[in-house]
């Protein structure tokens, strides 16, 4: 399995407030890999300096065997880092199948975003059903289903999720972690930012828990699942 992403000591800090206190991370081709902690824990935090949203204070950054901290974002995305954000953001006055042109803006290759557009329609039918609809007047699932298949039309060979769960319907949390599951199946390595601990390490394969910045406990997601001070601490147990 080779490596895909690898974080060393990472430094983030919002003005003079340190949020990210040397987190290193690896993720490898193929992998779910989760994060999970409390609210406030600097998770988004990570995955905003992954993407080029946020400059690290130290530490590196290493995709697919090159340097991207301190990268811009389009460069970022254009070296197939996509990444679906917190609160889904897409653009409500656009139609679905605008929101998915935009995702693959970075592109030229005609057929193949032809060919991610349908593979997109088919993990979420409900899209191909709204897919002259405007982004905004959907319901908050079909809004979360538009931005991870937003990021999928970028090409993604790893897909940043952030929250995906948040604010959904517990039938519709459950979707969303089948659908992520079938997404790996298609050959995209996943690194999952989730504060539903319990459904995050359900589909991950390894797993990091942060704290306060700091990563406090990594290993084998479903042995992490069992994990007293996890169960504690994120599972309600």
């Amino acid at each position: 399995m080779s490596l895909l992403l690898e974080i060393k000591d990472l430094h983030v800090a919002y003005g003079s407030i340190l949020a990210v206190k040397g987190v290193s991370l690896t993720v490898n081709e193929g992998e779910i890999v989760t994060l999970i902690g409390s609210n406030g824990a600097g998770k988004s935090t990570v995955l905003r300096t992954i993407s080029g949203l946020l400059k690290p204070k130290s530490g590196t950054i290493t995709f697919a065997g090159e340097h991207i901290e301190g990268k811009e974002g389009h460069e970022i995305v254009a070296k197939g880092l996509c990444q679906s954000p917190e609160g889904r953001r897409i653009f409500p006055d656009m139609s679905v199948r605008e929101n998915l042109d935009l995702g693959a803006f970075l592109r030229t290759d005609k057929a193949g975003i032809e060919a991610d557009r349908e593979r997109v329609l088919e993990l979420f039918p409900r899209l191909r059903q709204r897919y002259e609809q405007k982004g905004g007047t959907m319901s908050g699932g079909e809004q979360q289903m538009l931005a991870v298949a937003r990021a999928m039309m970028g090409a993604p060979k790893l897909l940043l999720l952030d929250e995906p769960s948040m604010g959904l319907a517990p039938v519709l949390v459950d979707m969303i972690f089948e659908t992520i599951v079938k997404i790996r199946e298609q050959g995209i390595t996943i690194l999952l930012i989730e504060q539903n601990a319990a459904a995050a390490l359900d589909v991950a394969d390894r797993a990091y828990v942060l704290e306060s910045g700091l990563i406090k406990m990594s290993g084998n997601a479903s042995e992490l699942a069992k994990d007293e001070a996890v169960t504690k601490a994120y599972l309600g147990g």
